[in-house]
């Protein structure tokens, strides 16, 4: 019972990194998380922070800081897509690969989307619905982290932390960080 708890709450931790990525929190989810409670270890802190930064966190300027962070005019300052982040470029091989996989998983992204399938927050969302079971089988998950995500998401999330624009973003690339390094050290224990 206790690994199905641990299961639930890295799904919980991808999907919220997933929705604050995505696009701006609301009112309510700002709430929401301003009642989260962290403790003493590293993701707790985490937690603690983002919950701290999302209670002083007002709606409009938060529209204006995701702007500028990940949209900008003609781009925002970061570029959270893992082909960038691999080869300097947009839709370059990472992007290729990682289609490879979710075709074999069977897993597309909704119409509508313009997105490319290498948007960390894409990532975020397909990582955390492999760990509940949802979108494939749960073995399916530690196999995806390491292809697509470990390579680059934690060089994301660091210069989320420190991007010029960033206010209340510089928590979630905290909370983002600090989840990719725990399942990298968990991806190099002994099975």
């Amino acid at each position: 019972m206790q690994r199905d708890s641990v299961e639930a709450e890295r799904a919980q931790l991808f999907a919220l990194l997933a929705r604050l990525l995505a696009a701006v929190p609301d009112a309510a989810l700002l709430r929401n998380i301003g009642r989260l409670s962290g403790d003493a270890s590293p993701i707790g802190a985490a937690v603690g922070g983002l919950a701290r930064a999302a209670a002083a966190a007002q709606p409009a300027p938060l529209d204006r800081e995701y702007f500028d962070l990940f949209t900008g005019v003609g781009r925002g300052e970061l570029l959270p897509y893992a082909s960038y982040y691999l080869t300097g470029f947009l839709h370059e091989r990472p992007l290729a690969e990682l289609r490879g996989d979710l075709a074999r998983l069977g897993i597309a992204r909704s119409a509508g989307v313009a997105e490319p399938e290498d948007h960390i927050a894409f990532l975020c969302e397909t990582l955390a619905g492999l760990i509940e079971g949802r979108l494939g089988a749960r073995e399916e998950a530690a196999p995806f982290f390491q292809r697509h995500m470990r390579p680059w998401a934690a060089r994301f999330f660091a210069d989320l932390e420190k991007a010029e624009a960033a206010r209340f973003y510089r928590s979630v690339g905290t909370l983002g960080r600090v989840a990719v390094e725990i399942e990298q050290a968990a991806a190099e224990l002994p099975q």
